[in-house]
């Protein structure tokens, strides 16, 4: 499988996001699974529970990055079927690719681009802050942010 994965604005891995009913982006674990070289999903398995590991280990509920589904699978001659599967969050496929088979090309790519990305969303962040002038700018930006992440810690 040799896919280009970081070079362009639609990577592989954004190729397979998809959006919630409430505007979250998330990922499939079994496609994700499928990007990242595992013939068998139940052989992700336990990198999933290492990524909740590591997740916990870090002081960030597990339940707001990883949440079971179920996932519809396409079998041949338009056969599909729910399977269970994990709605994960970026920074689960982040912890995910961490954790997976470092001996796989495809992993390390997955580490580069999810470490990339998550970087460009502190930057843009942090841009955002910057351009502010006064200080109560400044205060209300962070507690919109706040707000935001309130929000979304309600929803999951």
């Amino acid at each position: 499988m040799n896919k280009k994965i970081i070079t362009t604005q639609n990577t592989i891995f954004e190729q397979i996001k998809e959006i919630d009913e409430n505007g979250n982006e998330f990922w499939g674990a079994r496609k994700l699974s499928k990007i990242l070289e595992y013939s068998e999903f139940r052989h992700f398995l336990p990198v999933i529970e290492r990524a909740k590991e590591a997740c916990l280990n870090s002081e960030h509920p597990v339940e707001d990055h990883f949440e079971d589904y179920l996932e519809e699978i396409s079998f041949g001659k338009g056969a599909k079927k729910e399977m269970e599967s994990v709605k994960l969050s970026r920074f689960a496929c982040y912890l995910i690719v961490q954790n997976a088979d470092p001996s796989k090309e495809v992993v390390a790519q997955g580490q580069t681009y999810f470490a990339i990305q998550t970087r460009l969303q502190e930057i843009q962040q942090m841009d955002d802050y910057t351009r502010l002038s006064s200080e109560e700018e400044k205060r209300l930006f962070l507690r919109n942010e706040l707000k935001k992440h309130n929000s979304n810690l309600a929803e999951a």
